[in-house]
């Protein structure tokens, strides 16, 4: 199940190797890819995905099951990766030149460094608004993976940032959903009175800070700054609204959590048990995680789960209407044999009655596809939150896919640094504009 993001040094690996691979021997480059060709139904068709683990591995399988029933000449290798081991598995696999046919991408700069090292083919003539295949999806999901005009991603699944909560939690406590940040950070004592965690939260990986920062990041700053602050060229990263972020981390983190300034060394899978499990009344998640809380077996339940976004902060200068979120979807190679088949199979995967399957339980994947996602198909807290995702004002990406990888580097080790206690909002600032310079 994904909700981690990709870790920047692995961004900056993958976007060397992808210049590196983009030639072949003797400088000339690899004959590109014929994504409009007739697909020959036959030979092997390989497969990077991120549904290693349960419950999401068996969807892809049931894919290139029934592909193969349909095709028998066609042999579908998939090579299934976890949230975590997906980043690592992409680099060593780009290194050594074996990239996939296909392969799982996160937009923003991740899925740039394969355009830029030619390995994304480019899927315009297939996918664009206005063809057939394209017609399937909202715009705002394939322009999420445009370049200079062009469209690569397929967009799978569609993702969101929200405050998930226990209703018999703020009811034991007494307290109703918080509206402002202020409000959240109050509801933490009555929380913890009442034998809850507040919030549980586990940045281990380092990329969970980064999701409150980006939320808080939307509310605080101005929205054409922050737009200006994600390119290296244009970058000030000046505006009071960071060091306003950063200081409301510091306090959610030493007021609403039980692990404060340790909570660098808790995994996001434990946060996110507690929450399931009754010992925690809220936990930040994406609606990608929204039906792993209440699986079967689980001690918080589909009627007692509810979610909001993040509280904006009194007197921010920000967008209060943003949501951080974005697509997630998969490249073809550019240089694969394979191409026109692998179009097929993506045409084969997002295909309606696919697109409701992921929606729907166990899955919870709210499929990229236009009227996957709805009451019929998935459930209540998928629906409600995609409902909120389409409805937003804008989309704000991820911090550590959005900016280059140096500066992603610095905001990364900025936000541990800040919930340890070691660095200032201020000297977080600081080496975030060393970053920049340095990716310029």
């Amino acid at each position: 199940m994904r909700t981690t993001r990709p870790l920047p040094i692995a961004a900056a690996a993958v976007a060397a190797s992808a210049v590196l691979l983009a030639g072949c021997a003797g400088g000339s480059p690899a004959p590109a890819a014929d994504i409009t060709a007739d697909p020959v139904y036959e030979g092997k068709l390989s497969i990077l995905t991120k549904f290693g683990g349960e419950p999401l591995q068996a969807y892809f399988e049931e894919l290139a099951a029934a592909y193969e029933e349909e095709h028998p000449d066609v042999e579908v290798e998939l090579i299934q990766e976890t949230d975590q081991s997906v980043k690592d598995k992409t680099k060593t696999l780009t290194a050594s030149g074996a990239l996939p046919d296909i392969y799982f991408t996160w937009t923003g700069d991740w899925a740039q460094n394969f355009i830029d090292g030619g390995l994304a083919a480019d899927l315009s003539e297939v996918i664009a608004p206005g063809t057939e295949w394209g017609d399937r999806f909202g715009e705002a999901s394939l322009s999420a993976f445009q370049s200079d005009g062009k469209y690569y991603g397929i967009p799978l699944y569609n993702n969101g940032k929200f405050m998930g909560y226990s209703k018999s939690a703020f009811a034991a406590a007494g307290i109703e959903v918080p509206t402002t940040f202020d409000e959240l950070i109050s509801s933490c004592e009555p929380l913890r009175a009442a034998g809850y965690e507040p919030i549980a939260f586990g940045n281990k990986d380092g990329w969970p800070a980064l999701h409150y920062l980006q939320q808080l990041f939307a509310y605080n700053v101005p929205a054409d700054v922050l737009k200006a602050d994600f390119d290296p060229e244009t970058a000030e990263w000046t505006d009071p609204g960071y060091v306003e972020s950063l200081e409301q981390l510091q306090t959610l983190v030493n007021d609403c959590t039980d692990t404060g300034n340790g909570t660098n060394g808790v995994l996001y899978t434990t946060a996110q048990e507690a929450l399931a499990g009754g010992r925690a009344a809220m936990y930040y998640q994406e609606v990608l995680e929204f039906d792993t809380v209440t699986v079967e077996g689980a001690t918080l339940t589909t009627d007692d789960f509810g979610i909001f976004p993040l509280p904006v902060p009194d007197g921010a200068a920000g967008d209060p209407d943003a949501i951080e979120g974005a697509p997630e979807g998969y490249l073809i190679n550019a240089r694969s044999p394979q191409a026109a088949l692998a179009v097929d199979f993506m045409k084969f995967a997002t295909e309606p009655a696919h697109a409701e399957m992921l929606s729907a339980l166990p899955y919870g994947q709210p499929s990229a596809v236009v009227g996957a996602v709805t009451e019929q198909t998935s459930s209540r807290a998928v629906f409600e939150g995609i409902t909120q995702v389409n409805e937003a004002s804008q989309l704000v990406g991820w911090l550590d896919t959005v900016t280059a990888p140096e500066v992603a580097d610095a905001w990364l080790a900025g936000g541990e640094a800040v919930i340890s206690g070691s660095t200032s909002p201020e000297e977080v600032l600081e080496s975030v504009r060393a970053a920049n310079d340095s990716a310029r």
